[in-house]
């Protein structure tokens, strides 16, 4: 098993990062990829987690310790794979999500890609009591602006990558549209935000 990777960021896509180390390019799934745009062939260190299947090899990325450890407590809950449990935490806002899990939001978590109200119960019955060690530990720091427009279509484009439908990403992208030129991974985060408002 793998605990993290260090290695040169080499490519940026919607669903996965490729992270190069001694001659191998690694893809990497994130929940939000443009939040290393800033760091574009420069060494990072990511935590990993590798999910090993009779059709694939997969491996899922994390900006520290606390993020990887919330994912494979939600992975743990029936119903919760690893896509979905990457687009739950994509949206970046984990007190809430812990917050919702404490206090039974079922409503709340129903908001996020693939969780429906049976889901929802279940984490709230799995997870209960056992993430309050991690609210407060997940931080995400912000990076420089880029240029709107493609920032933007990067945000959508992502969006859809964790499993919102081209509908709402759509609906997003217009109020989008209304903020201020700002970076990918800023347009991600307050797209995953009003997808939470729907």
């Amino acid at each position: 098993m793998y605990e993290y990777i260090i290695g040169q960021v080499t490519f940026i896509s919607p669903a996965y990062i490729v992270i190069e180390t001694q001659g191998i390019g690694y893809q990497i799934a994130m929940g939000n990829p443009y939040r290393y745009s800033s760091k574009l062939n420069q060494e990072v260190k990511i935590y990993l987690h590798q999910v090993i299947r009779e059709d694939a090899h997969s491996f899922y990325g994390f900006n520290n310790l606390e993020e990887k450890q919330l994912f494979l407590r939600l992975i743990s809950v029936s119903g919760i794979g690893p896509k979905s449990a990457l687009a739950i935490m994509a949206n970046e806002d984990h007190e809430g999500l812990i917050q919702a899990v404490e206090t039974g939001e079922v409503a709340y978590l129903t908001k996020f890609p693939g969780v429906g109200k049976k889901t929802a119960q279940q984490m709230v019955l799995d997870l209960k009591g056992k993430l309050g060690e991690l609210a407060g530990e997940v931080a995400v720091k912000a990076t420089p602006k880029v240029s709107g427009n493609q920032a933007l279509e990067e945000a959508v484009s992502a969006l859809t990558a964790l499993g919102y439908s081209e509908k709402e990403a759509k609906r997003v992208e217009k109020l989008l549209e209304k903020e201020p030129a700002m970076a990918t991974d800023e347009y991600l985060r307050l797209g995953l935000k009003l997808m939470m408002k729907k």
